[in-house]
């Protein structure tokens, strides 16, 4: 049996929809003990001896091992299952910000309105309202007023529409939007992409939404989360428990002590990975900085908040909570851009600064001009004979190696090689499909049995294991090919309209 289906025949047991037993060859596990028990066949106590083996077996030995078989099958299944939503809520964190961006977020909803935010290329919250595009109301004209006034007011030039109640036919709406709006206003920039909007309600009801929106109301603090979800995924996502964002699998029938520990894991080490701007990072992003406790994290926004932006890493000493080793831990996960040295705005620890302004003389490059002389410095330090150079500065070669990379690229976000999300102008429906077509989509989820890719209608497809093999190899793994938020390219291999199902093979 697969984990997932331990892990479904335990659900199913549990809601009283099946009754689980567990069968072994009863007639010659007897026999195999008897052997073992009885060493005389001739004793006058052999029959005794069997009905005690029986007896025992049954009443005892074999519950016990019954019991222990499903423990040990339901904690594989377990472990299988927090290690794949693990695999998958990294990769979501892990998705490329969507930088420069001035980005409308749309909640979709029937009866009580789209509720619409627009947030800058910061994320601040710049103005907000609710239109009522999609049935009962249907005001389509006059939604389309209100986003083109929008639109105008702001250079808007991106819309999030989150993945829930109503989104198709918002989506439409906003893709029928821009065709008019392109015909009339040639405005060729304009586009739009589905945002999964799991936690969002999650996070709208939190404390830390209710301080930073306290005159909003839940449902449009819900919004501005979908659209900041698409300027920096990581920036946004950390506010909500990760058990909430929805991309696992029977998550909540694993043991949740050890699926929070996990989570908590895979979270502190994409921030650590990434970095975080010292000057705009929130108290929840600050918080999963290796050494740092939500206390500090509050205490590093309330030091901002009060005497302006940090110029120094030096200054995180002067924070409360803050002691040498606390430093010494969080110091080369913060970035300050507006430093007043240069290496504050890179992953180069602040003990390694000697070292690195060594290098810097060695090759004749000035520390204060990192940015406007990246070719100049690539060109010098692309082909060095590191170990030579690190016993001449005093290093290992791992550390001037990442010396290096930061030198020539500061301020780096390991995100920026990723594939970008999917970004479309037009919509189309099940009706449009047809088996043989070739499609890009965006990988929703990934479990033990395949992916499920959003195509751009309303039903994501699955890619089932089966069909991931490229050149004939078997694949055993679906992470070995496929993560959260990747672009691939699929073909339609089946289609049932009726049931909404629709089957990929990955190309």
């Amino acid at each position: 049996l697969k984990p997932y289906q331990i892990l479904a025949i335990n659900r199913g047991e549990r809601e009283n929809v099946l009754f689980v037993k567990t069968e072994l060859w009863e007639e010659r596990t007897l026999e195999t003990i008897d052997d073992i028990v009885i060493t005389n066949d001739m004793s006058i106590f052999t029959e005794n001896l069997q009905d005690a083996v029986e007896e025992a077996y049954k009443r005892l030995l074999f519950p016990s091992l019954e019991r222990e078989l499903r423990n040990s099958l339901t904690d594989r299944a377990d472990q299988h299952a927090i290690e794949t939503f693990a695999t998958n809520l990294g990769n979501l964190l892990m998705q490329p910000p969507m930088q420069h961006k001035i980005i409308m977020g749309i909640d979709p909803a029937y009866r009580t309105g789209c509720k619409v935010a627009v947030v800058d290329e910061t994320g601040k919250y710049l103005d907000g309202t609710t239109i009522y595009p999609t049935p009962p109301q249907k005001k389509v004209a006059e939604s389309e007023v209100t986003l083109d006034r929008l639109i105008n007011k702001y250079n808007i030039n991106l819309i999030a529409i989150g993945n829930g109640t109503a989104s198709r036919e918002t989506e439409q709406f906003i893709a029928d939007f821009i065709q008019k709006r392109g015909e009339y206003q040639k405005d060729q920039e304009l586009s739009y992409l589905i945002v999964n909007e799991a936690g969002a309600s999650v996070y709208s009801a939190s404390k830390v939404a209710r301080e930073e929106f306290p005159e909003l109301d839940a449902a449009q603090r819900g919004n501005i989360s979908i659209a900041r979800r698409v300027l920096d995924p990581l920036a946004e996502l950390v506010k909500i428990d990760p058990k909430s964002i929805g991309v696992g699998l029977y998550q909540h029938d694993v043991n949740q002590v050890q699926l929070a520990g996990k989570l908590d894991d895979v979270v502190e080490s994409c921030v650590n990975q990434v970095g975080v701007n010292l000057n705009t990072a929130s108290a929840p992003l600050l918080s999963h900085i290796s050494g740092l406790s939500k206390r500090v994290a509050e205490n590093i926004v309330k030091r901002r908040e009060d005497t302006g932006i940090f110029t120094s890493r030096d200054q995180i000493k002067e924070i409360e909570g803050v002691g040498e080793f606390r430093f010494q831990q969080a110091a080369g996960f913060m970035r300050i851009p507006e430093a007043t040295n240069p290496l504050d705005n890179t992953a180069i620890h602040p003990e390694s600064y000697e070292a690195a302004e060594k290098l810097c003389n060695l090759f004749s490059i000035d520390v204060d001009k990192l940015s406007s002389k990246k070719k100049e410095i690539e060109a010098k330090l692309s082909n060095i004979n590191t170990t030579q150079v690190a016993e001449q500065i005093g290093v290992g070669v791992p550390t001037l190696e990442l010396i290096i990379e930061n030198l020539m690229k500061p301020g780096r976000d390991p995100r920026e090689d990723l594939q970008k999300p999917l970004l479309r102008t037009d919509v189309m429906t099940m009706d449009d499909l047809k088996e043989g077509q070739k499609l890009e989509g965006t990988v929703r989820n990934v479990v033990d049995f395949g992916a499920f890719v959003d195509i751009g209608v309303k039903q994501d497809g699955l890619l089932h294991i089966s069909n991931m093999a490229l050149g004939g190899r078997k694949v055993e793994d679906p992470h070995d090919v496929v993560g959260v938020g990747d672009i691939i390219t699929v073909e339609i291999i089946s289609l049932d309209l009726e049931r909404g199902r629709i089957g990929l093979q990955l190309l």
